[in-house]
């Protein structure tokens, strides 16, 4: 397990208070004494003093380190003015001093730097170790998009992806998607809710303008869409303070982590590709390793927070009008709600708008119908229409992919892939555009 180092700002090397150790640092030190780890041990294993190690096992609980503030004879007078008026003049020195000498002080600049110089190392000290903000399961989700380029075959590509960390469990969902349009954002939410099987009873945002208008005169003005949404599913939408993004860290860490941990050194052969080696290693490396900063697995800790979630009923979707935009994979499907559609196989590696009319998935591109397929029931399903293929190729798959559930089309997902070379190779047939 990682352990964060104690960064030592240099001004605190010069004043010889290297023996300060921070909230994390003390925290380990007494997880690994509960461990059964000896003093020796953990000294080694922490790079600290042994004496350090055995006076933080003393303590029941942590303080943060303050040096008493050296007070001249001629300052002590005006000792209690300083501590008062320090913070309030951003701890300058030089100020103090010339407010000092109307008071009739006689001493030095320098008696005056001595006494400032711990109370700014106090209070930077305080600002660079926050509380964090801890919620109770089931009350709080963060949200956030993060963007980064992805290879795909031999092309590096821009995708967007929507992160939602439960904020008591820490497990996330992540949805990559061609762009941050509403359609993408509440689709991905609704995504997110049958991962989970539920949601919290509120989600915390930033102001993108899909989520609310630029804050007015008249409070929050919530994207009439968006709060339609938030009002279909029953969670209420919070916003973090304005330039305080920090407010959702949670999320932000679950956004670097990804970049991180699983892009890192990655390709993929297509958008479907991505979306499943994304959901292995959620499922394999994210959901199971341990939280760096609850020190346990966020599926066990999820386990505690399932109960507390509010359900979210198989089949319930807020059909949004807008279009989604969805790329087609290599095997010409083109994937909505875990469901997948083709659509002519000339339009693999294509962006196509997915629009729902009356029980029916519509799909265009470049402003024309391509295909239109009635919506499947259930999860995990696969309907092809042997049209879309590429000719011979689409009436052999047709044979091999029947399930003799007459019109449908519907087939099992375990359907033989190949590389589209192979039927360029053998037909003569030209790639997509």
């Amino acid at each position: 397990m990682s352990t964060t180092a104690t960064t030592i700002d240099p001004e605190h090397r010069r004043l010889g208070e290297v023996a300060m150790v921070g909230r994390d640092r003390w925290e380990e030190i007494h997880r690994r004494a509960r461990a059964g780890g000896s003093i020796r041990a953990i000294a080694r294993e922490l790079e600290l003093d042994r004496k350090t190690v055995r006076r933080c096992l003393r303590q029941t609980e942590w303080k943060p380190y303050r040096r008493a503030a050296r007070t001249d004879t001629l300052l002590a007078e005006h000792a209690a003015y300083l501590r008062r008026r320090a913070a309030q003049v951003g701890y300058s020195a030089q100020v103090l001093f010339q407010e000092l000498r109307r008071r009739e002080y006689g001493g030095s600049y320098e008696t005056v730097k001595r006494f400032v110089r711990p109370l700014r190392a106090a209070q930077l000290h305080a600002a660079v170790t926050r509380t964090r903000f801890e919620t109770p399961p089931g009350l709080q989700s963060q949200i956030d998009w993060g963007q980064a380029r992805v290879r795909l075959a031999t092309r590096l590509e821009l995708r967007h992806v929507f992160v939602l960390t439960l904020g008591y469990s820490r497990r996330s969902v992540y949805v990559p998607c061609l762009s941050e349009t509403l359609g993408d954002l509440l689709d991905a939410h609704e995504q997110a809710f049958a991962h989970f099987g539920g949601h919290t009873q509120e989600h915390l945002y930033d102001r993108p303008r899909t989520v609310c208008a630029p804050a007015g005169t008249n409070g929050v003005r919530w994207n009439t869409t968006f709060k339609a949404f938030a009002d279909f599913w029953g969670f209420e939408p919070r916003l973090c303070r304005a330039y305080r993004a920090q407010t959702k860290g949670k999320v932000e860490s679950g956004v670097k982590y990804l970049k991180r941990n699983f892009l890192a050194g990655r390709q993929f052969r297509d958008d479907l590709d991505l979306c499943e080696q994304l959901a292995e290693w959620t499922a394999t490396v994210a959901d199971v390793r341990v939280h760096g900063t609850t020190h346990e697995r966020p599926m066990d800790r999820f386990a505690r927070e399932r109960e507390a979630l509010v359900p979210a009923p198989t089949g319930r979707a807020f059909r949004l009008q807008a279009p989604l935009t969805r790329v087609v994979a290599t095997d010409y499907l083109v994937s909505v709600d875990t469901n997948r559609y083709s659509v002519p196989f000339t339009l693999i590696g294509q962006p196509v708008e997915v629009r729902r009319r009356d029980g029916h998935l519509e799909m265009r591109h470049r402003g024309q119908v391509v295909a239109t397929h009635p919506v499947l029931g259930g999860r995990h399903q696969l309907r092809i229409l042997p049209e879309h293929g590429p000719g011979p190729i689409a009436r052999n798959a047709r044979l091999r992919y029947s399930t003799g559930e007459g019109s449908t089309g519907a087939v099992p997902l375990d359907v033989e892939i190949r590389d589209l070379a192979c039927y360029e190779a053998a037909y003569g047939l030209g790639g997509a555009e």
